[in-house]
């Protein structure tokens, strides 16, 4: 068995811990640079406003309704996050960490510890996460993680279910899956739902009631057939590494939007080099190394500049490594090569690519060895007295301004106190 536990709006719901009397408000969290809504409450949602909306567009639909705004506080919710998965972690015998909100429990082996009764097991795992954290979640539970995705859906959409759903049956299963459309189907996009419409599957059960050899031929050869044999009760997908750092990722990026156009070249060349500084303290957090990298700059679509709007460049690096000093001087060097001058620049990002494990990177033929130990230990200290302290406490001179200011830092107006990672953040009681 496995099961799908899914924090309920969880931005609007961490914010909400905090500030009580929001129940029952509408409440939605706009991204960077408050430029679109990407989170709503239910009140929200029933007011008719979407995911992606631009904010300017419907500030006063949220002003003539008394929702309340936020801007995203990531801090906030990675640490809420953490906290809701290290209980799960503590319940089930193995966790996949889905996403920020969402995690798989492998709960095989696990009905003799239960009474054989995961129906209230999944009532009291999602009464614990409300009480430690003021989380609420939903949980499905099924034979296959494609159908613990479906359950987990019906739970939330239907309030009777009281935010669980068990399919131990071969009934409740056909049930399910007559309940769902087919294009909210896990793993079932847009194009494809498209297609199956014209084929006349319209429902979780029609899809499920196909063929493998038709699944094969329509749905993307053996992918489909084990979506489709999911669906039947057949398991063929296990819980897969984490994205909580135990998955090694095969690139590292870090871009931001500009909270301002900028022009100068020492505040685009201080913005590229804070995103490489974040970039290079991820990568010797998975323990790796970078032999290419990309930069790019990027002008607004919608200003009197002519295109290109955006322009890259990418380096190869003579030895791999994860030394930030290092990483600067490459970008620095694209920076210069893609300078436009009297351009007004609105985004900048650095991503990675040809990631080795560190101290096991591919030397130059013809260079000697670089001497790393005493890099490697300046790297691990610098992050040492960031992770204690806090971000940024200790940065390289190239990612300041003589003002101290940092103009690419994008807005956040309504940001709430960042509560649980912070001291000037706790809260006060008097």
């Amino acid at each position: 068995m496995f099961a799908l536990v899914d924090c309920n709006n969880f931005y609007a719901s961490c914010e909400r811990v905090f500030q009580p009397q929001l129940e029952g408000k509408p409440i939605i969290v706009l991204s960077n640079n408050d430029g679109c809504v990407i989170a709503r409450s239910n009140e929200a949602k029933e007011l008719g406003f979407n995911m992606g909306d631009p904010y300017f567009q419907v500030k006063p639909d949220l002003a003539a309704h008394n929702v309340n705004v936020f801007s995203s506080n990531y801090a906030l919710y990675g640490d809420m996050s953490r906290r809701v998965m290290w209980y799960l972690a503590q319940k089930a015998p193995e966790v996949e960490i889905y996403s920020i909100d969402e995690a798989f429990l492998d709960l095989h082996g696990l009905e003799k510890y239960v009474a054989s009764n995961l129906d209230a097991f999944a009532r009291t795992l999602r009464a614990d996460v409300k009480r430690r954290t003021g989380i609420p979640t939903c949980v499905g539970i099924a034979t296959t993680k494609t159908l613990a995705k479906l359950a987990n859906r019906l739970a939330k959409k239907r309030p009777e279910l009281g935010g669980v759903l068990h399919l131990d049956s071969d009934e409740k299963r056909c049930w399910a899956l007559q309940q769902v459309e087919v294009g909210d189907v896990w793993g079932i996009g847009r194009q494809y739902a498209a297609k199956l419409a014209a084929a006349g599957i319209s429902t979780a059960a029609d899809l499920a009631g196909c063929s493998d050899a038709w699944a094969r031929k329509n749905l993307g050869g053996v992918v489909g057939a084990r979506l489709v044999q999911e669906l039947q009760g057949r398991v063929c997908h296990g819980l897969a590494p984490s994205e909580d750092g135990t998955l090694a990722r095969k690139s590292i990026s870090c871009s931001r939007t500009f909270g301002q156009p900028l022009s100068a070249f020492h505040e685009v060349l201080a913005a590229v080099g804070t995103f490489t500084s974040r970039a290079a303290e991820k990568l010797r957090r998975q323990g790796d190394a970078a032999h290419l990298m990309t930069v790019y700059l990027s002008k607004s679509r919608y200003g009197l500049e002519p295109p290109p709007y955006s322009c890259s460049l990418v380096l190869t690096l003579r030895v791999a490594t994860s030394d930030t000093t290092e990483l600067l001087r490459v970008a620095r060097l694209a920076v210069k090569r893609l300078w436009q001058a009297d351009s007004r620049y609105t985004k900048a990002g650095v991503v990675l690519d040809g990631l080795e494990p560190a101290g096991q990177t591919q030397l130059s033929l013809f260079e000697p060895a670089p001497s790393s130990d005493k890099r490697n230990r300046l790297m691990a200290e610098l992050d040492a007295v960031n992770r204690r302290f806090g971000k940024n406490t200790v940065r390289l001179a190239t990612t300041l301004l003589p003002s101290g200011k940092t103009p690419w830092e994008g807005k956040a107006q309504w940001c709430s106190p960042a509560y649980t990672t912070r001291l000037e953040g706790l809260m006060l009681v008097s």
